[in-house]
């Protein structure tokens, strides 16, 4: 068995374990830090819009020795606008200008086709209208959010509220950085974002459940016992699942950087930039949140019931009650006593020590 098949097992079984949720306010200050970098991203940056969003026109050139920079100033001359410009793998050229129309469109094109010495015929504009954009836009946030409701449901009716408020929490934690990371970054947000953006979320969602099921399983009839509280349990559920995780997420990262990396880098289709980038942002950010943020949630909002902190209190008396008998075994000598087998100190007198049978002296 390799070494990390063979940690993945240990974890499994309880033999060694890594304290999650002792350590959670520390993640929690790490995923709030995050997020405060990603909001004041969008804030001062805010987003880089596709056509598909906010209207405009679209011109691809033939294959042209033109550079980028030299583009993006002839398109800005034409049209007085900013442009975004990507130089394709095959040589042509993508010009996106946004906030035109149809009379404009002619005109930019023609005075595009002079600055790149070219046939008008040879530049291809595609026009999309504001109204389209705003449609695409509404559609898209009716998407998410019709995608949040239906979670949340679900969650809570196959485990409990608290985990479904847990997990939109985590879900709410992917958006705000992949949209921050979009926002710094400048990348263009087009239909195929939001595409990579609801598949990341049914990701992070499918991890945190295959926590949650073994939380839920874990935890039944646990107030009958006086081992383990509701902490100690979901700490191990994250061990358990760690490994599967971590390979998941490994796995499921390396086309989405080969994509983005590769593809969108050495290649240059920048094309394959706006959904590539969702992908392997909320990728690593549902593996963070289904680890670090959902269970420890849960396993505060569960320590919160009353049935939860009596069950704490009886733990944690146990643990004091076998730690003082261990610490009395050791001044007596015996410190390889088991504090779980130890009987407690007889009160009143000793019994006598009965003789052998047999003849007496």
């Amino acid at each position: 068995m390799s070494k990390l098949g063979n940690l993945g097992a240990r974890l499994h079984r309880g033999e060694i374990s890594y304290d999650f949720i002792g350590h959670r306010k520390l993640w929690y200050g790490i995923s709030i830090l995050i997020t405060i970098t990603a909001i004041v991203g969008l804030a001062v940056r805010g987003l880089n819009m596709g056509i598909d969003f906010q209207g405009g026109a679209v011109f691809t050139t033939e294959k042209t020795s033109v550079s980028v920079s030299q583009a993006e100033d002839y398109a800005k001359e034409a049209s007085g606008h900013d442009a975004v410009v990507q130089k394709l793998g095959n040589g042509t050229m993508r010009i996106q200008i946004a906030g035109m129309d149809t009379q404009q469109s002619d005109e930019i094109k023609n005075k595009l086709a002079e600055d790149f010495k070219v046939d008008p015929e040879k530049i291809a504009a595609d026009l999309v209208g504001p109204s389209w954009g705003d449609q695409i836009a509404n559609k898209a946030w009716q998407g998410l959010a019709i995608f949040m409701v239906l979670v949340v449901i679900y969650l809570a009716i196959a485990f409990e509220w608290r985990m479904a408020i847990a997990a939109l929490v985590a879900l709410i934690h992917d958006i705000t950085i992949t949209v921050g990371i979009y926002a710094l970054v400048g990348f263009e947000v087009t239909p195929g974002t939001v595409i990579g953006l609801l598949t990341i979320l049914g990701y992070s969602l499918y991890d945190t459940v295959v926590v949650f099921d073994s939380l839920k399983e874990q935890t039944k009839d646990i107030t009958k016992q006086t081992r383990f509280t509701y902490s100690d349990v979901a700490n191990r559920s994250i061990n358990g699942t760690l490994v599967r995780s971590i390979n998941t997420t490994v796995v499921a990262l390396l086309p989405v950087a080969g994509l983005l990396f590769i593809g969108g880098g050495f290649l240059g289709a920048g094309t394959l930039n706006d959904i590539s980038l969702s992908l392997f942002v909320g990728l690593a950010a549902g593996a963070y949140s289904s680890i670090f943020i959902a269970t420890p949630l849960v396993a505060d909002l569960k320590e919160r019931e009353p049935q939860m902190k009596a069950l704490r209190k009886r733990v944690l008396a146990k643990r004091a009650q076998a730690a003082a008998e261990e610490e009395l075994a050791e001044t007596r000598g015996d410190a390889t006593a088991d504090p779980e087998d130890a009987t407690p100190a007889v009160v009143g007198p000793r019994a006598t020590r009965r003789r052998p049978s047999g003849k007496r002296r």
